[in-house]
């Protein structure tokens, strides 16, 4: 949890100024301390009334109204009356040495109850002439307006995603001990797959790329071209001792709302892009190609509005298409439609999919492969690596760490991060926080995040990996990271 004051003080008359700090708070609360200068003239005697508001933007805790505190000019300096129960403030004066500008100290404090319970008590007075702005956020998503989405296995970024897997599969099928970093582009009939790949495996590059192409739905005949190195022995020095394969930090998140531990709407956009491809494979309805995306969107909590985009034959209108979805593949995962809007293909025309369409790319889809957005990411792909990546083994043991902590009923919400040095085994950082920015770390603590144990608890140098490259990695059946 953060503390972040942006004070803003102008009093009548006077020149206005202004700045900023952020704080770190921990658990229990701690005080933050800022300095602000230039006190006005006016705070020298008699009473300053200012106020402050809390704001949420994104990662930040909103409130619609401002609330007011007074500050009091008194031989010890400037202090406040707040009414806030989680926000106490108070100043006092700090001279600077021989100058005539005059310093002033604020502390704030966040406590319990949690912030939504103390947001709720929060009650406004009368505003006066200045303004003190204080804004809270936490690392944990808890907007109820966003939006999420999802792409089906013919997206082209994901057909280079289960490419750079279906290799890294191989690989560790045949040597378990497999070092395998695979990329692979595709852009208008030509298929590009390089990387680093230490292994004793003998891998036909690119006929597995060929056969996930034809497996997902394509007809067409790719050029490929393959350039893949060994792994640089710099790296490998490090990763041999046990240490982690790069540096970074990943996150792992699970919330109490679904019996998944998964946010409603993840799974759901899921669950349409998946339906998508179950249609086209039922036969029922040949128009249906491989490409396509869904998004939903959620409105102060309530679903808002659904959007299909699917590639298509040429000789059927998106009238029908609108129709058969509706009706086959939206309202079985929504339930309702009423009040919601319903988008399908809305430029009207989705025939050109694919490489024909677009380029793709490994690891372009890390949102839509973890929490749409709604937890941090640290910007590490997943496909193509193997488990001493820690980009994607530590981000799989972040995720079991929160599923346990909330199916433990420690928390509603978990966050759990975890940084990494490369070469190195023991984790630079451990932390967890709950729902309200509780600092939970000594749960996350009692697991090792070592990438060797990590890689043994979850039985990662098994051929696992393909099945994750669509439709997420997380919340679905079947992977040991999901199993609590």
């Amino acid at each position: 949890m953060y503390l972040q004051f942006n004070i803003n003080y102008q009093e009548r008359g006077e020149t206005p100024f202004s700045t900023g700090r952020e704080y770190r708070l921990d658990d229990p609360p701690a005080t933050a301390k800022i300095y602000f200068g230039k006190v006005p003239p006016s705070a020298r005697k008699g009473k300053i009334k200012v106020r402050f508001f809390l704001r949420r933007e994104n990662f930040l805790f909103v409130s619609p109204r401002e609330y007011p505190a007074v500050y009091r000019r008194d031989e010890r300096g400037i202090e406040t009356n707040n009414p806030s129960p989680i926000l106490p403030l108070w100043s006092t004066k700090k001279p600077e040495g021989g100058m005539r500008q005059r310093q002033s100290e604020a502390r704030g404090r966040i406590g319990q109850p949690a912030v939504g319970e103390a947001l709720r008590r929060l009650k406004p007075r009368k505003i006066g002439d200045g303004v003190l702005s204080i804004t809270l956020f936490s690392s944990m998503y808890h907007s109820r307006t966003y939006t999420v989405e999802s792409v089906t296995s013919g997206h082209p970024d994901k057909v280079c995603d289960q490419i750079s897997d279906a290799i890294l599969d191989e690989c560790v099928r045949q040597d378990p001990m497999s070092r395998v970093a695979v990329e692979t582009f595709g852009s208008h009939d030509i298929l590009v797959i390089g990387g680093e790949v230490s292994t004793r495996a003998k891998v036909d590059y690119e006929a597995i790329a060929r056969g996930v192409y034809k497996t997902i739905g394509y007809p067409d005949t790719l050029r490929v071209l393959v350039h893949v190195a060994e792994q640089s022995p710099d790296i490998a020095q490090g990763v041999d001792t046990g240490g982690a394969g790069d540096q970074g930090i990943m996150y792992g998140y699970a919330t109490d709302e679904t019996p998944e531990l998964m946010p409603k709407a993840v799974l759901q956009v899921h669950r349409l892009a998946e339906g998508l491809e179950n249609l086209r494979r039922s036969g029922k309805f040949p128009w249906i190609k491989p490409d396509g995306k869904t998004q939903i969107t959620v409105f102060n909590g309530a679903l808002q509005s659904v959007l299909v985009s699917v590639q298509h034959d040429e000789n059927i209108d998106n009238g029908s298409i609108r129709n058969a979805l509706i009706e086959n593949l939206i309202r079985p995962v929504i339930g309702t439609c009423d009040g919601i809007e319903i988008l399908v293909n809305p430029t009207g025309k989705f025939v050109q999919g694919g490489f024909a369409a677009d380029t793709g790319l490994t690891g372009r889809k890390i949102m839509v492969d973890t929490y749409c957005g709604l937890a941090p990411h640290g910007g590490g792909a997943f496909s193509g690596k193997d488990a001493t990546k820690v980009d994607r083994s530590a981000a799989y043991m972040a995720r079991f760490v929160a599923k346990n902590i909330v199916r433990e009923g420690k928390a509603k919400k978990c966050l759990v991060s975890v940084a990494y040095a490369i070469g190195r085994a023991e984790p630079l950082m451990i932390e967890a926080v709950d729902e309200n920015g509780r600092d939970i770390t000594h749960h996350a603590k009692q697991f090792d995040f070592r990438p060797v144990a990590i890689i043994e608890r979850l039985g990662l140098r098994r051929p696992v990996f393909l099945r994750t490259a669509a439709y997420g990695h997380f919340g679905r059946p079947g992977f040991p990271w999901e199993e609590v």
